[in-house]
């Protein structure tokens, strides 16, 4: 499954009005939108003409019901029209001078006040009679000045990831990651934290992590069994990332390295999926390793994204219900060497959360809890 998203976003300053302008935001779009085929390429611009022709016929929709409405906006629009038709002709036989320049600029503008006046004194915008743009910066084109507008690198890397709708449950939040999911009562032999605590810190260095990317690239390993939030924490991770407009691209394992092998055998030409988006998305996630069919191309791939994403500096987290010993006897030398040097490990540990929430547990734990901290009388 692939998520992504890409906005306008300075990476040196958050608020910065022209993060277009920030080069490395440059560079990575770039980047990005060289993946465009020619196909793609011409399905945008077509996209930009279709845009065009529907603002001109809203435009003309609009201007039918402001004639109607106001009789005499469209005396003065053919008088507009009348004078302009005048002036064209006089450039062209050449007897237009400077001061029938000014004279003809001066009608036009006192035109268009009157214009305004009559629209707004009739309850409709002052602009109701304007262009209306989709996007105003390039006017539905998708260039400036001959470069790619915003609104074009969003719409390309949508079209380059088209499977992005509907990839988060509607939980996949901060706000809904339940520490009561992890029992107090259990603790960890090496750290002596419990469950609990261990996930409450684990809960704010993601948070923190997320709030600080890309300046500060972060590179996560979660690790431990089945049921216990290694997923959906990191849904919440792309979810927040994705809320800063920056872009993000999730598999499963398995599905990661099938796709790889089907493109680097040429099983599945023109599919459409494109390894460079591994290596230029802010964020890669790697769900449930270990899952695959463990060979030399799965980890020869491996280990070039692992230093591929290390080496640019691009956050990745890699999930694995694998405890580490099992991770190093599947995995080379090198890809272990590189996870555990080099990634912050965090261990998940507890209780199976689906069970629980069969056994009505964690709604249990949840009314003992606010009991608990009910103020006494």
């Amino acid at each position: 499954m692939i998520i992504h998203s890409w906005k306008r976003r300075s990476y040196e300053h958050r608020n910065s009005k022209n993060a277009a302008e920030c080069p490395r935001h440059r560079r990575i779009v770039e980047e990005q939108i060289l993946a465009l085929t020619n196909s793609q390429y011409e399905e945008l611009m077509r996209m930009y003409s279709r845009r065009q022709i529907q603002n001109h016929r809203d435009l003309e929709e609009r201007r039918k019901t402001a004639y109607a409405k106001i009789p005499a906006l469209k005396d003065l629009d053919s008088r507009v029209a009348s004078e302009g038709v005048a002036r064209v002709r006089s450039l062209l036989s050449g007897e237009a001078g400077s001061a029938e320049n000014n004279s003809f600029a001066e009608f036009t503008s006192r035109l268009a006040q009157q214009r305004r006046m009559l629209l707004v004194s009739s309850g409709f915008p002052k602009d109701y009679l304007d262009m209306h743009y989709v996007c105003s910066d390039c006017q539905d084109t998708g260039y400036i000045e001959g470069r790619r507008c915003r609104c074009f690198e969003e719409a390309a890397l949508k079209l380059l990831t088209p499977d992005s709708e509907g990839f988060f449950s509607g939980e996949a939040d901060f706000s809904h990651f339940n520490l009561l999911c992890y029992p107090d009562n259990m603790k960890s032999p090496s750290t002596g934290l419990t469950s609990r605590e261990n996930m409450k810190d684990i809960l704010s260095e993601c948070r923190s992590a997320c709030e600080n990317s890309p300046e500060d690239p972060f590179f996560f390993f979660f690790y431990g069994p089945t049921g216990l939030g290694k997923t959906f924490l990191s849904e919440c991770m792309a979810k927040e990332m994705l809320s800063q407009n920056l872009s993000v691209l999730s598999y499963s394992a398995f599905d990661l390295f099938d796709a790889l092998a089907a493109h680097a055998f040429n099983r599945e030409a023109g599919s459409g999926f494109d390894p460079a988006l591994l290596k230029a998305c802010d964020l890669l996630i790697i769900d449930d390793l270990g899952t695959e069919l463990t060979n030399s191309f799965v980890q020869s791939q491996l280990f070039l994204l692992l230093n591929s994403r290390l080496k640019n500096r691009k956050s990745m987290i890699v999930s694995t219900n694998l405890s580490l010993k099992d991770f190093a006897g599947l995995y080379s030398e090198r890809i272990f060497s590189r996870i555990s040097s080099r990634f912050r490990l965090m261990e998940f540990y507890g209780n199976d959360i689906r069970i629980m929430k069969k056994l009505g547990t964690i709604e249990q734990e949840r009314r003992f809890h606010a009991a608990s901290t009910v103020p006494q009388q």
